[in-house]
């Protein structure tokens, strides 16, 4: 059966008639450290798919169930009428989880936000906020960055108390050698001391 109208319109007539008709889609995304998780909602069978592969295969095993977290708190029912594609890149297979937990969760209170109503997005996001806050809003800690005067972020090269004496009296630490050598090669000392 035609629409209204739409007798006269013709094969084309019908595909941009069709084209102004818009499906309920909605776009997200979800961030942990460096990952970054696309989720794009739009009607559909209940597919659930991540870079291409079914939910029940993401890898690693170990956090499956965590990618699970907002399908068991919000139950299988508000998913059954939709498909979701997600592309998760970046970072690594953890931060990749915690990505797309976030996009699911953040995808979900988008739709019922746009197509649904306020007052059942404020139930859904209050149930996801009491669970867990990462799951609508981003972790903001990052990886601090290494500092000179030692091989990490906070962590200090060892510092040693003993030293070395010249026979012109200056005292020069171990870690200093080159001071040692530089003072040998001019001449200023014939000999080293002893060490205290």
């Amino acid at each position: 059966p035609l629409l209204p109208g739409t007798a006269r319109l013709g094969f084309r007539g019908l595909n941009s008639l069709s084209a102004s008709i818009k499906m309920e889609c909605v776009q997200t995304f979800g961030r942990k450290k460096t990952a970054i998780a696309v989720s794009r909602w739009k009607k559909g069978r209940g597919l659930i798919k991540i870079n291409g592969c079914p939910i029940e295969l993401v890898q690693p095993e170990v956090l499956r169930y965590k990618v699970f977290e907002p399908i068991l708190l919000l139950g299988r029912v508000k998913f059954a009428g939709v498909d979701i594609r997600i592309r998760v890149k970046g970072g690594g297979f953890t931060a990749h989880i915690y990505a797309i937990r976030q996009a699911i969760a953040k995808s979900l209170v988008a739709y019922y936000q746009k197509y649904v109503g306020e007052v059942q997005k404020k139930e859904i996001k209050d149930i996801l906020v009491n669970y867990d806050r990462t799951l609508v809003g981003a972790d903001p800690r990052r990886c601090e960055p290494k500092k000179f005067g030692g091989r990490a972020a906070r962590a200090r090269f060892q510092k040693s108390y003993r030293s070395t004496i010249c026979d012109c009296g200056t005292d020069i630490p171990f870690a200093l050698d080159r001071e040692l050598l530089e003072c040998w090669l001019t001449g200023h000392c014939i000999s080293v001391g002893q060490t205290k």
